[in-house]
């Protein structure tokens, strides 16, 4: 056994064996953590597992969001007014996978938040938390990669956590490798430098996509930032395992008086568009 398949082994969360299991796409979904209200959180949870995400991306609300748009800047400022903090997020999912026999099924969870608010929360209890709650993943996009090595990535697997990066088309190609070869569940491949919910066209980025299959990475790759509908996650698939959906979601929910409706009806329009025909 070589060592990466050694660290597969001992890492092994419901993120790789969806991986496992899956080949292609996949569908993430993100969603801010508090919003539209503060208790939302296990109900859209719950709703995204019942009707067909692969992975759920829960946002931690930070007041100053570095990669997002207008609509999760907007959301993590309600969700933040709402009482949100990282505690409750974890008593939240602690809830979740402890008393929903659904809730304690396969589909990973990642959170996704900003390095200053982890510090404060203290990194070590951050992780430790994590695990307690039934978390898979982390994406820390501000999180430096030597930092990550140097002082975090043993706390990330003590933790049985796995730590995913961002890449966009302007990441050297020494870069991705090293982050594919620091990773062990998958790499987010933004779809262009700039901020989330923002229109992108996928044939534009051929290259970049085609590079990234050139390099052959050991990990897979899922693509990010302008999937919004049924035509742009399949562009998506083309060239990579899955993709992320993020602000359209969050704009199918926020003025939505039924989560799980609302959640159906959205998941529907992009995995089973014929019912919409």
């Amino acid at each position: 056994m070589n060592e990466y398949e050694f660290q597969m082994t001992k890492i092994m969360n419901r993120i790789n064996k969806l991986f496992e299991r899956k080949k292609k796409n996949i569908l993430s979904i993100y969603f801010t953590a508090g919003f539209p209200h503060l208790e939302d959180t296990c109900e859209i949870l719950s709703a995204l597992q019942m009707h067909g995400a692969d992975l759920i991306e829960i946002g931690i609300p930070y007041s100053d969001p570095l990669a997002d748009g207008p609509v999760i800047q907007q959301s993590s400022m309600v969700a933040i007014k709402n009482g949100i903090t990282i505690k409750k997020i974890f008593e939240q999912l602690n809830d979740l996978r402890s008393h929903s026999p659904l809730g304690a099924g396969g589909t990973p969870f990642i959170l996704m938040g900003y390095l200053n608010p982890v510090l404060q929360y203290g990194f070590e209890k951050f992780c430790s938390d994590a695990k307690a709650s039934g978390v898979d993943g982390i994406i820390l996009p501000d999180l430096p990669l030597y930092e990550y090595e140097k002082d975090y990535k043993k706390i990330f697997e003590q933790n049985n956590l796995i730590c995913i990066f961002l890449i966009t088309p302007e990441t050297s190609e020494e870069r991705i490798k090293k982050i594919d070869e620091l990773s062990n569940g998958f790499i987010y491949a933004v779809s262009s430098s700039s901020i989330t919910g923002t229109d992108k066209n996928m044939e534009m980025q051929e290259g970049y996509f085609q590079r990234l299959k050139n390099m052959r990475l050991k990990n897979q790759v899922l693509i990010g930032f302008g999937i919004k509908d049924n035509n742009t996650f399949n562009a998506a698939c083309k060239h990579a395992t899955g993709a992320i959906i993020g602000t359209a979601y969050i704009k199918a929910i926020e003025n939505s008086e039924n989560i799980n409706a609302a959640t159906k009806n959205f998941l529907n329009s992009i995995l089973r568009p014929e019912k919409f025909a």
